[in-house]
Order: C-alpha cells, then sequence, then structure tokens
C-alpha cells in the first residue's frame, strides 16, 4: 500500500510516497525563530474561533505539532511558547530527537505508518500511537509492552475517503479492531485518526471528517468494549482545521503554519 501525501501527515516509513525522493532528517540547526512564537499563537487563535463558530469550548480541541524535518532546538522554541503536544511521522525522527526533548514539557504522539519492525525501537519513547490500523500490529504492540511491564495509548486510524494512497481501516473494519484491542489489556483505545481527502473540495472533505465523528459516536452507542471511554478525534492539518474542528475534531495536526514549509528533499 502507498502512503499520502499530505503536508502534515505524510504516512509512509520514511515519510515520503514510494517513488518519490526521501525527505531529509532534521538539517543543521538554523538558529532561533522568533516566528514561531507568533506562528503558534496565530494558530491557537484560529483553533479557538473555529470552535465557538462550532458552538464548543476551545478547550475541546488540542494542537499538535507535526515536526517531521524539524530540528529538536525549534521544537524546544515551540515548546517554550506554550506548544505541548507534538506528533512525528518516522521513527528514526523520534530516536534522533529523544534526547534533547527528554525533560520539556510535552507529549509526544506517533502519527506515521508504523513498520512491525519498528515497534520495538519506538515504545517507550511516545504515549501514543494514532496510526494503529491493523490487528496483527497491534497483537506485536501488546507483546512487546507485556515485555517492558508498559502500556500504551493508540487511536485507531480510519480511511474514510477510501484513497488508495491512504493507510488505515476502512469504516466497516472498525468494530473489528475495536473488539480485538478490547482482548489486549496494554493497548487503551482513546479515539480515531484519519487523513482528509485529498481534494480541494471542503464540502467533500468535510464529510469525510464527519464519517469518522459518526462511526465514533456509533460505535460508541453501540457499547463495544472500550469504545463509549475513545472519544478523541485527531483529524484535520493546517490547510484545513476549521473544517475539522467543525465536525468534532478533538485534536488537529498543525505543521507548517507554525514551523513553515518543510526543506526540499535532496
Amino acid at each position: 500500500m502507498t502512503g499520502p501525501a499530505h503536508a502534515d501527515g505524510a504516512q509512509n516509513a520514511d515519510g515520503a510516497a514510494p517513488g518519490a525522493p526521501a525527505q531529509p532528517l532534521p538539517g543543521p540547526d538554523p538558529g532561533p525563530d522568533p516566528g514561531i512564537a507568533a506562528r503558534l499563537r496565530a494558530v491557537s487563535e484560529r483553533v479557538a474561533a473555529a470552535a465557538s463558530d462550532a458552538g464548543r469550548s476551545p478547550g475541546e480541541v488540542r494542537v499538535l505539532l507535526a515536526t517531521k524535518t524539524v530540528p529538536a532546538s525549534r521544537i524546544i522554541e515551540a515548546i517554550d511558547a506554550g506548544a505541548r503536544l507534538i506528533g512525528e511521522n518516522r521513527v528514526q525522527e523520534v530516536l534522533a530527537k529523544y534526547d534533547e526533548l527528554t525533560g520539556q514539557p510535552h507529549q509526544s504522539h506517533f502519527i506515521g505508518h508504523l513498520q512491525a519492525n519498528k515497534v520495538n525501537a519506538l515504545l517507550g519513547r511516545v504515549s501514543c500511537l494514532q496510526t494503529l490500523d491493523s490487528a496483527a500490529l497491534a497483537e506485536r504492540l501488546q507483546r512487546r509492552l507485556k515485555v517492558l511491564d508498559a502500556h500504551l495509548d493508540v487511536m485507531i486510524q480510519v480511511n474514510v475517503s477510501g484513497e488508495a494512497s491512504k493507510f488505515g481501516v476502512p469504516p466497516s473494519a472498525a468494530e473489528n479492531l475495536v473488539t480485538a484491542l478490547a482482548e489486549l489489556p496494554r493497548l487503551h483505545l482513546r479515539g480515531y485518526m484519519t487523513i482528509g481527502l485529498n481534494s480541494p473540495d471542503r464540502v467533500a472533505v468535510r464529510a469525510g471528517y464527519a464519517r469518522l465523528r459518526d462511526l465514533r459516536d456509533d460505535l460508541a452507542a453501540r457499547g463495544l468494549p472500550g469504545a463509549p471511554g475513545a472519544g478523541e478525534l485527531s483529524m484535520g492539518m493546517s490547510g484545513d482545521f476549521p473544517d475539522a474542528i467543525a465536525e468534532g475534531a478533538t485534536i488537529v495536526r498543525v505543521g507548517s503554519a507554525v514551523f513553515g514549509q518543510r526543506p526540499p528533499a535532496a
């Protein structure tokens, strides 16, 4: 399966679509960027306004900073400016930045496609895996967590658009994965994640976000084990998060709106 090429949520293990040039790892530190704090403040204000427009409390929506290719020093600038939640797409970047970010007041989620052979390297370094998309991966995580005597929050990635370029279970298969998770006590289902339809049609993109919300609500209403407490919806990125918030997003993933455009591939 190929991976998507969205600016704030590429899903391949190396962060690039198959056949495309590899995305670079964080490069040399460009020095302090006084714009990070201002851009983060602007994003936070837009999130709060979108929540208010939707009749929701701004406190219901958290901003996750997508930090692919962003050096740890710039992430720390964002943390100093108030950011508390970051998301990495690639295990090698989690490892590269881990020591420098240890001790900083933040939570780290994994938002890229996780290959089974990277499970051991990732566990213990993130608090949540947002992209769980198979029972096989869940079982591998459970086995390793048992060895570590640890636990992990997870979200189920759902491919609401049906695009072949995206990872995630189809909506019709989400119930089976929720049921499987109920048998894996070291994994704690917190909600659902999706990447919106790659289209300029806002109505169509927003319809996908509504579909994820409806799926969450249906599974919870039916009382599937673990589903009533799985209220998180991670959806929406820099270009469309107001629409995602209008449809119930509790986490929006923002990268370029705070850090600027990523450097071109080498």
